[in-house]
């Protein structure tokens, strides 16, 4: 080994209050493990001593309980983006502790290499393998550390001993050149690989190397329930139904799919759909369900940015990365998540909503408007430059409680303009084509639970004229009593 080999606290020795941190990875998949919890447990000592010590994080996406969620229950975060989802650090985000800026997954690397955000101090990798050069194998993540690798001053590497050599390959490492010498990306099919399989790392950088040996620490996914199973069978009816119909080539397309229980429903759905073709995969995560769909000929390809898996299917696909090896490629979320590439290879965007209004816009951040879940993501990414693009949620949610279709959304993350479909466990919108009060109608009769759909036929009779007919007065009336009675049935017009 050429470069110092370092404990944990040691490596967290090297980063100062305030410094601009880079961490590898994609959800926690390939995100750091060790530095970051001995970096919490250092900000925790300097707090004790009376000393201010939070440090800034750029990631590739969420991370994991190490990372994220150890800075944040040691208030060590003062700036964080672009996507979290770790319950402490929503609430410091919520409380201001952690000052949080969304952003597109697509557009962090090049803003930091157009300076956007100042200089990057450390970058934090977990890699599989590394090279007396100073070129790695990257893990299950890539996120943006080709770009935080090439910025940072330093480099400290996390060797994770779980990642087996057999790495080597997966990955396609390319970096687009920036304005104005930016050329085309050369991606045809998502199986093309353009790129090289290591990250080149200056080895000056390197100050040193961290052994570790955990998984990602993903837990799997809860059984599918009647309405997450519905909405997965509406999405894949109505895709169905645009083959059928001439709108959706009988090959298929490559497919875009959000994470979570949603999202595993539709895949589901669409590899038990035999009237469809094996489909490739142009996304931004691969999760179980994509792997089970391989197992099964169902999905012959995947390009993403990582391995989102538990820690169960993380270990059987790393003890057969010889099967999984011409199935899957690893890229970096600039890539990944390229507007160019989803909309040369027309990809079809799946992704999920907090809520819906009437008019067809949607919001995927905010609760009641004001506390942020996650984050946008790549949502925005594949929505706006898709062949065709789909939201889906339940229509309700805390038993009818809330309702998830609403007279105006709370917060707006995707306009009325970059959505076709809406899906719900009662039906299908496909508002394409139609004037905002014909959206109205359809969402509120396919798409709102029929405990809601008087209510919301009521607000948009209300509407005094104009093209879009609200109720400036009332158009948040549903989450005001949801905050005043905790039920959004009790609206009163």
């Amino acid at each position: 080994m050429a470069f110092p080999i370092l404990s944990a606290e040691e490596a967290a020795e090297l980063i100062k209050n305030d410094d601009n941190l880079g961490l590898s990875g994609f959800t926690a998949s390939g995100s750091p493990k060790v530095v970051t919890e001995a970096l919490a447990a250092k900000a925790v000592k300097e707090h004790e001593a009376g000393r201010p010590f939070k440090v800034n994080i750029f990631t590739g996406a969420s991370t994991n309980t190490w990372a994220d969620g150890a800075l944040a229950r040691a208030n060590a975060i003062n700036r964080r983006t672009p996507y979290q989802n770790t319950p402490d650090l929503r609430q410091r985000i919520n409380s201001h502790d952690a000052h949080y800026f969304d952003l597109h997954l697509s557009e962090l690397a090049q803003k930091f290499r157009y300076g956007t955000y100042g200089e990057l101090d450390v970058a934090i990798i977990e890699v599989a393998e590394v090279f007396d050069n100073g070129d790695v194998v990257l893990g299950t993540g890539v996120g943006n550390v080709p770009t935080y690798a090439s910025r940072a001053k330093k480099v400290i590497l996390e060797l994770n001993h779980v990642l087996p050599d057999s790495m080597y390959g997966l990955h396609d490492i390319y970096m687009p050149l920036d304005p104005p010498e930016r050329r085309e990306i050369p991606i045809y099919k998502p199986s093309d690989r353009i790129g090289e399989p290591m990250v080149h790392i200056d080895p000056a950088k390197i100050v040193g190397v961290v052994h570790s040996d955990r998984y990602d620490g993903i837990k799997g996914f809860s059984e599918l329930d009647d309405v997450t199973l519905q909405i997965g069978a509406n999405v894949c009816n109505f895709q169905l139904g645009e083959v059928h119909a001439g709108r959706l080539p009988k090959t298929f397309l490559p497919i875009q799919s959000g994470v979570g229980n949603v999202a595993n429903a539709v895949l589901f759905g669409l590899g038990d759909a035999k009237e469809l073709p094996p489909f490739e995969m142009y996304t931004e995560v691969v999760q179980d369900a994509v792997i089970e769909l391989m197992k099964m000929g169902r999905c012959k390809f995947a390009s993403t940015c990582s391995l989102t898996l538990s820690d169960a299917k993380e270990a059987e696909v790393l003890a057969n990365l010889d099967f999984f090896r011409n199935k899957v490629v690893l890229r970096p979320a600039e890539i990944s998540n390229s507007p160019e590439v989803i909309r040369r290879l027309g990809v079809i965007a799946m992704n999920t909503a907090l809520e819906a209004d009437i008019f067809g816009n949607i919001n995927s951040t905010h609760v009641v408007g004001t506390k942020m879940m996650n984050g946008i993501g790549g949502s925005g990414d594949f929505t706006r430059n898709g062949y065709l693009s789909i939201f889906s949620c339940p229509s309700v949610t805390k038993g009818g409680l809330i309702s998830n279709i609403v007279p105006m959304v709370s917060h707006v993350d995707h306009s009325e303009h970059s959505v076709d479909v809406i899906i719900t466990d009662q039906g299908v919108a496909d508002i394409r084509g139609l004037d905002p009060v014909q959206r109205a109608e359809r969402i509120i009769d396919n798409c709102a639970n029929p405990m809601y759909r008087e209510l919301l036929h009521d607000y948009l009779r209300m509407g005094k004229g104009g093209q879009t007919p609200h109720t400036l007065s009332a158009s948040l009336a549903f989450h005001t009593e949801f905050l005043n009675s905790g039920d959004m049935r009790n609206t009163r017009w």
